[in-house]
């Protein structure tokens, strides 16, 4: 069942962002784990947004995903800017946890993938601490290629999870979520990117005055210069929505 017929939500270039707030959609997601149904979850950010544009196969992965959530503040901001507004950021490394926190009263069992070895095993050391009535039901490092997807799907299947989290980088984890969704067939499958870096201890988030300030992108680029260039993707997607703001929101 697809989101837009349940949950409120604004079209953003053709994509539909859910309106909800964070506490709506894990009510949302906690039916969807009850009623097993499968839910691609995509934390949308205009950087995405742009390179859906650019990219009719990216754009079919974002509009087919059964929830899309307004992740980047840019998005938040082109929603209220186009009077469609949403009721927050619901930012995919807080969703994560919330996840998890719910997840204690049920015993979800849960999939980590993605990272690099160290990595994932601090993550799953940490999350594991942190929510000890989680079942932490299996897990793997982001280092292989296609040709062992089928194999690494068939293990996700095997232990049959209620949450299915991905780190692989926006560019292809939501496509490889996407490929994979009718075999997978979990409740909630959800692209992380860079969070498991964050809950392992190997890099920080952004301080809170960063987040009130909507400037975690800021603070990621000062701490990663070189992530300049996909950073330019913030002020076309500005500009987009300041040029076309009739357009925006047609469905």
């Amino acid at each position: 069942m697809k989101a837009d017929s349940i949950l409120p939500t604004v079209p953003i270039f053709g994509i539909r962002v859910s309106k909800v707030d964070m506490q709506a959609t894990v009510s949302y997601l906690t039916d969807a784990v009850r009623k097993r149904e499968p839910h691609q979850v995509i934390t949308a950010n205009p950087i995405m947004v742009m390179a859906a544009l650019e990219n009719p196969s990216y754009m079919e992965i974002m509009k087919s995903a059964e929830l899309v959530v307004p992740d980047g503040t840019g998005v938040v901001w082109a929603a209220e800017y186009c009077k469609e507004p949403v009721a927050e950021r619901v930012a995919g490394f807080d969703l994560l946890h919330e996840l998890l926190r719910q997840g204690e009263s049920y015993n979800w069992k849960v999939y980590l993938l993605g990272s690099t070895p160290e990595v994932i095993r601090a993550t799953v050391s940490r999350l594991q601490s942190q929510y000890p009535r989680i079942v932490i039901a299996g897990y793997r490092d982001g280092y292989f290629g296609p040709e062992a997807d089928e194999a690494v799907v068939a293990d996700i299947v095997k232990v049959q999870p209620d949450l299915l989290f991905v780190a692989r980088g926006a560019d292809s984890q939501e496509p490889w979520i996407a490929k994979y969704k009718s075999q997978l067939n979990i409740p909630v499958m959800m692209g992380v990117g860079g969070s498991f870096d964050v809950i392992s201890g190997k890099s920080k988030r952004a301080p809170v005055a960063f987040q009130k300030l909507r400037a975690e992108w800021l603070y990621r680029l000062l701490k990663e210069p070189t992530r300049y260039k996909r950073m330019l993707a913030l002020p076309k997607f500005a500009v987009k929505v300041l040029r076309e703001k009739d357009k925006v929101t047609k469905a």
